[in-house]
């Protein structure tokens, strides 16, 4: 073989190996941000482009030898551009997420929770939210600020909140219910005077009744009324109803209640007394009996607002026996119950007060009875009429003040009950208990500043699912009682 053939083969020879190894080099670097673009120049014509993954990039041929990579999510792709000579070029692509963006987050952040350590770092499409927020509220709109980013890993802690405002309710019942009655009535009777027996009376009031037997008459008295008067050698009895009653009843009760912001609570100064239900279906007419409960009663719900008052839901009520208008059963008497109730919502400062029922009721009630034409006839017929008039008044007060109250201080001197005669001499003042810290054998459980984001979330919504016991006494408005 001549030099020059031998010169042309080793040149076909490093132009192939030349090829071989520019399609087996390593992949360029390439970086653009999202938004952005870069435009890339090829050394021949473009044959075709490929990006591994669309939704990080996307690769346009603007003409034959320029290619446009536009950077849409962050992320990593590869980019590979085939030549019309056969060579092929291969790029890693890293699409950069846009720090303005991140920028302009982190400011947000910051501006909304001024003063509070979070921060975020952004990595492939994710955001890892760190630091402690002051509180829940705080900690959401972080991870609400952050989501505009992708999706939040949230790794936040809650700072330990202060304890629950207490509210104390000061509740003062005045009842006074007064009642006046005055009756009058004549009843004449004769038991044989003038061959004549018979009676006279307007049926108000109890009258005698005659018994005869042959040639004698008797009269049994059920009631003889106030004044009776009777004439043997007439024959001629009087009973007369001359009667003014008058009756005072006065509840006053002033019952305090305390709850944690948010929370029922209730009171009940009373008792219970039996009440027979007839029950039907399977066991038709048999008798169970049930215990009402009477009384002194308020139920409420406290929420301290934004504005710093005090909103209730408060249900109070009032309630005692009423015997006039009692059932009897069995022999029984069952009394009936006069029941005073109010519910409502009110909003106050601490300390302020509201009267929410005040209730006056005046009620007069006359009855007459007479035997007609001699009872019509002036002072004479005085005699043949019966009179009851009742007066009553009722007056009602409930008077709320609601305050905001903190704990009695730990050696504070504690309130006690004045005891007008002193007890047993001798005996203990205070009832017998646990040692607590100050025996020094006890370690209290270190408190902690903060927690984990759910941590705090979990003790909120146990918070939210413990309901007060007993069940339907603890909503305003719930009916008293229940069966036992």
């Amino acid at each position: 073989m001549t030099g020059h053939g031998c010169w042309l083969v080793a040149s076909l020879l490093a132009t192939a190996l030349s090829a071989v190894c520019d399609q087996d080099a390593l992949p360029l670097d390439l970086v653009v941000t999202v938004g952005k673009s870069i435009l890339l120049d090829t050394p021949a014509d473009l044959r075709r482009i490929a990006v591994a993954n669309g939704d990080f990039a996307e690769a346009l041929a603007v003409n034959p030898r320029e290619v446009l990579i536009n950077g849409k999510l962050p992320g990593e792709t590869s980019v590979i551009l085939w030549l019309q000579d056969g060579g092929r070029t291969m790029y890693d692509l890293t699409v950069r997420q846009n720090t303005a963006r991140i920028a302009a987050v982190q400011s947000q952040i910051r501006r909304e929770l001024e003063g509070q350590r979070v921060s975020l770092d952004f990595e492939n499409d994710t955001v890892f939210l760190r630091g402690t927020a002051r509180d829940l509220s705080s900690a959401e709109r972080a991870a609400s600020v952050a989501a505009t980013l992708g999706k939040v890993v949230n790794l936040l802690r809650v700072e330990v909140p202060a304890p629950e405002p207490q509210i104390l309710l000061r509740v003062r019942f005045a009842d006074v219910d007064r009642s006046a009655a005055a009756s009058f009535g004549f009843n004449l009777l004769s038991t044989g005077g003038g061959n004549t027996v018979g009676q006279i009376t307007t049926g108000q009031f109890g009258p005698a009744v005659p018994t005869v037997q042959g040639n004698s008459v008797q009269f049994t008295l059920s009631d003889a009324l106030n004044i009776f008067l009777f004439r043997p050698d007439l024959n001629l009895g009087a009973l007369v109803k001359a009667l003014e009653t008058r009756n005072l009843l006065q509840m006053l009760a002033e019952p305090n209640v305390l709850a944690i912001n948010g929370k029922p609570a209730s009171f009940v100064a009373g008792g219970e007394f039996p009440f027979p239900v007839v029950q039907g279906g399977a066991a038709a007419g048999a008798v169970t009996i049930q215990f009402r409960e009477y009384g002194v009663r308020i139920n409420f719900l406290p929420v301290v607002t934004p504005r710093g008052s005090i909103r209730l839901q408060v249900a109070p009520e009032v309630s005692s026996l009423d015997y006039s208008n009692a059932l009897q059963f069995q022999g029984y008497t069952i009394p009936a119950l006069a029941t005073r109730r109010v519910q409502t919502q009110v909003e106050l400062e601490s300390g302020q007060s509201f009267v929410i029922a005040g209730l006056l009721d005046n009620t007069i009630t006359e009855s007459l009875n007479k035997i007609p034409g001699i009872g019509d006839i002036p002072l004479l017929g005085k005699l043949f009429q019966s009179r009851s008039r009742t007066r009553s008044n009722s007056e009602l007060m409930v008077l709320i003040t609601p305050e905001l109250v903190q704990p009695i201080p730990r050696e504070a001197p504690l309130p006690a009950v004045r005891l007008p005669q002193p007890f047993l001499p001798g005996t203990a003042t205070a009832a017998p208990r646990t040692p607590g810290a100050e025996a020094g054998d006890v370690v209290p459980a270190p408190a902690r500043k903060e927690i984990p984001l759910e941590e705090m979330l979990e003790i909120e919504r146990q918070k939210a699912s413990v309901q007060l016991s007993p069940g339907a006494e603890a909503a305003p408005g719930g009916a008293p009682g229940g069966a036992h």
